[in-house]
């Protein structure tokens, strides 16, 4: 069985439910991206000298986006998916304007952790909202469109905070973070039915809350497939956080850094249209596992490149490319099988794995970020690392078997022994 029947008469389309997700994804992917260009430009309004400090901007809506998720799975749970979803989208708003007129730095970090607590909302309720309707391939094929979609934000937010900049003042890329969450608050109440089955509805019981967060974090194919995403995600925000400093310092172009990161950007978005076309066929741990090989290979050859010191614009941007076009069959596949054995608390579950990956790959990325030293030998040996240890961490979820799930495997097997 591969869809369930909403809670209420669903008057939302499958392309339009893709589309809908997909924007409150891009809401966080926004707040990261468009400020990239901007990080100079706060540094020296507010006083931050030190290069690496700056991607603090970064790091503390990460931080704020990661711990919170896990208020907001048991409140869905409890009241529902939309009005839990308006509520975070709220904070969200208002936030990004606190951040527009922060006074400084210290004030902006605040207001960006608040903004990232509010944007926990988009990623919880995004995932349970699936989770509502779908299940098994067909969910992850759901994902990696929305997944598609999210990525033409990325692709275009370095260039349009670069724009922004050219017409005014970095304050107002906050702005407009604003004027996005209020598009997706005008949407979602007009379009989005409450997806949460009735009889689903659980009052908040932190017994009840405690037994299915260890449910989530004792079954194998859960807690295994969030930290393999958490180490992988980790890479993503690496690369998130040292790249505004290596186009300008280690590859001396500032100039080609939203071309390429726009390159990237369709490279992932490119895997992400691949794999939903092709997980129905060939299932989600064939091409996962395959693309977490490729992954790890592409940042070793990176790597080795950089140390032998022949990194150029060129290598970067290729050899970048193809590394995140191996991402783009990860993220998907990742969350979808992590979420196969707990649709029945699916909101608790998707904030608890959110928690996981979100924080953890944020304070991956924020590592390998302040190693940077005017190379990319520290990035790319980050991923790398990060690579080997994904794979470790699914051979350890799939018993040392990868590609193909175990035959005697039912659907909930996989708690840990």
């Amino acid at each position: 069985m591969t869809q369930a029947a909403p809670a209420t008469a669903v008057k939302i389309g499958f392309k339009e439910l893709v589309a809908l997700v997909a924007m409150l994804m891009a809401l966080n992917a926004l707040a990261i991206d468009s400020m990239l260009p901007a990080l100079p430009a706060i540094g020296e309004a507010l006083n931050v000298a030190d290069a690496n400090q700056r991607q603090w901007v970064v790091t503390a809506y990460l931080l704020g986006f990661g711990v919170t998720q896990i208020i907001y799975g048991p409140l869905s749970d409890r009241f529902g998916r939309r009005p839990v979803l308006f509520v975070g989208v709220a904070i969200y708003v208002v936030f990004s304007l606190a951040s527009a007129f922060a006074w400084s730095f210290e004030s902006l970090m605040a207001a960006r952790v608040m903004q990232g607590v509010g944007a926990a909302s988009t990623r919880v309720l995004a995932v349970a909202i699936v989770r509502d309707q779908y299940e098994g391939r067909r969910m992850a094929q759901v994902m990696s469109l929305s997944f598609l979609v999210f990525l033409g934000v990325p692709i275009i937010a370095p260039s349009l905070g670069a724009v922004i900049l050219m017409l005014g003042p970095w304050r107002w890329i906050f702005l407009l973070l604003g004027l996005w969450g209020v598009a997706i608050l005008v949407w979602a109440g007009l379009r989005l039915p409450e997806t949460l089955h009735p009889e689903n509805r659980m009052p908040i019981d932190l017994g009840r809350i405690g037994a299915a967060a260890a449910e989530t974090v004792t079954n194998r194919l859960s807690i295994g497939y969030s930290l393999a995403m958490a180490v992988i995600v980790g890479c993503l925000f690496g690369f998130i956080n040292s790249a505004q400093q290596v186009f300008e310092v280690a590859l001396g172009n500032a100039a080609a850094f939203p071309l390429v990161f726009a390159g990237v950007g369709c490279c992932i978005a490119m895997a992400s249209l691949m794999n939903a076309g092709l997980v129905q066929r060939l299932g989600q741990r064939l091409l996962s596992h395959t693309a977490l090989i490729g992954f790890t290979a592409f940042s070793a050859l990176h790597m080795a490149v950089a140390l032998a010191g022949y990194e150029t614009l060129t290598t970067f941007a290729v050899l970048q490319a193809l590394t995140m076009f191996c991402f783009g069959f990860i993220g998907g596949n990742f969350g979808s099988m992590a979420m196969t054995p707990l649709g029945h608390i699916a909101g608790t579950a998707a904030a608890v794995q959110g928690v996981i990956s979100s924080v953890g790959g944020a304070l991956i990325g924020f590592a390998i970020g302040q190693q940077f030293d005017g190379t990319t030998v520290p990035m790319t040996a980050g991923f790398t690392l990060c690579g080997l240890t994904a794979i470790g961490i699914v051979l350890w979820t799939e018993r040392g078997r990868l590609f193909v799930a175990r035959a005697e495997a039912s659907a909930v097997d996989g708690h840990i022994e």
